[in-house]
């Protein structure tokens, strides 16, 4: 017998019919083995697609300065829906199931209205479900705050609420279903010979989920990664007489220690580059003769992080014959414009002299733990974006990653080419 959390996303629960579907997948799951034994079954499910953005949009209509508490009462409402409708659904396929609000366990969460963070699970109620062979309906991205009132997680919360349950039962693995059958070495709509890999380390999924990749919430892989929880990516939209996910279909994300023992055996092939990302919502900024002296930089992104606002890459030229240089970072596109007004205002405390900025951008990533152990990784990055004549505006690394900043009008070429460089196309079957 093995405990599975089972994570749904709102394209996978946008109405009856695929939420009918969705009950079948589980129903499989939870169904009865040869061996006489049953999983124990967990269901995490996102409110309908769309759904989300029609709750936040009343509250914006009922008060442009809404109250925040009251915001995750109204958007807490979406997956509460999904989880009975869900519950109800498994009922009529004479499945035992009942839905556990976010109260009701409770998710414990820090109070911070509409981006709140778990801080635990009581999960004694929920495993005393599980083993009276009930199957739990939970509805994500939603928590309880430490004065009792409702707390949302922000977007793409349901993927961290999935983890954190699985976490707190001591789950055997986390399946996270989407509109995808797992995670490819670059996004199949641009690269046609893009692979899907069976496996992918806590690491390189990050990085690959910070720099572009959607498949997952960036911080439900962090907190994977943390609790030691063993998660797979495959797709809800499949036939009834689909594999089941104990076959493994999807995409695993393991540990380093779980991937060498797939390579030992020869299941996995180690590269030094796992897969390439592509982010076009980021925008760069460029200030103009800031003065070169201690304090100056500071004054730059201090104020952009009292108001939450991300910088991504950061350059700052040698400094001019005058004690002066220009300061080049990136923040995330929806933010440019606040960005900007923050800067103007502070102007006469930084000392620069203009703010240049480019809306029309893209940061292009490659990750691989192989770089860990091989060297040339960024300079076959950078050799094969020069013979295509794409020009480098900025670049960043990290220990498994380099990213750098291109024209937005030439992402997909710039995808295509370092797809093919590092040897990530799938080979032709005729070959």
């Amino acid at each position: 017998m093995a405990r599975i959390v089972m994570k749904f996303g709102g394209t996978s629960m946008a109405g009856t019919e695929r939420i009918r579907r969705v009950a079948n997948i589980v129903r499989k799951q939870a169904a009865l083995k040869p061996d006489g034994t049953r999983d124990e079954v967990a269901v995490v499910v996102s409110a309908m697609a769309g759904e989300t953005d029609r709750l936040v949009n009343f509250c914006r209509e009922a008060n442009a300065l809404y109250d925040p508490a009251e915001y995750d009462v109204v958007v807490a409402s979406g997956e509460q829906v999904t989880s009975g409708l869900l519950a109800l659904t498994l009922q009529s396929l004479g499945c035992k199931a009942r839905s556990w609000l976010g109260w009701q366990l409770p998710v414990h969460t820090i109070e911070a209205h509409a981006k709140a963070r778990i801080e635990d699970i009581d999960s004694e109620a929920l495993l005393e479900s599980l083993g009276r062979g009930e199957i739990a309906v939970i509805p994500g991205f939603q928590g309880l705050s430490g004065d009792g009132r409702i707390t949302t997680l922000g977007r793409g919360g349901s993927d961290t609420s999935a983890v954190a349950v699985a976490a707190a039962i001591g789950a055997d693995r986390c399946d996270i279903y989407t509109d995808v059958d797992g995670v490819y070495t670059t996004d199949p709509r641009i690269v046609a010979k893009a692979r899907k890999l069976k496996a992918v380390t806590y690491e390189e999924m990050l990085e690959l989920a910070s720099v572009g990749a959607k498949v997952l919430q960036t911080r439900s892989v962090g907190l994977a990664m943390k609790e030691g929880v063993r998660v797979q990516v495959l797709s809800s939209f499949v036939d009834d007489n689909a594999t089941p996910a104990d076959a493994l279909p999807g995409t695993m994300i393991v540990s380093e220690e779980e991937m060498n023992e797939l390579v030992e055996k020869g299941e996995m092939e180690r590269q030094h580059v796992t897969g390439i990302a592509h982010d076009k919502n980021e925008a760069k900024i460029i200030l103009t003769r800031v003065p070169d002296r201690p304090g100056a930089v500071a004054n730059i992104f201090e104020p952009l992080a009292k108001a939450s606002i991300n910088v991504d890459m950061i350059i700052q030229n040698v400094g001019r014959d005058k004690g002066e240089t220009d300061v080049t970072f990136t923040v995330p596109q929806a933010d440019l414009a606040r960005a900007q007004a923050l800067l103007e205002d502070q102007r006469g405390n930084i000392g620069f002299n203009r703010i240049i900025t480019d809306s029309k951008i893209a940061k292009i990533s490659v990750v691989g733990v192989g770089m860990k152990s091989h060297a040339g990784v960024a300079s076959n990055m950078f050799r094969a974006l020069a013979e295509r004549g794409i020009n480098i505006q900025a670049i960043t690394t990290s220990e498994i990653k380099v990213s750098v900043l291109i024209d937005e009008d030439e992402t997909e070429l710039a995808v295509r080419v370092l797809h093919t460089a590092y040897g990530l196309d799938a080979k032709d079957e005729a070959a």
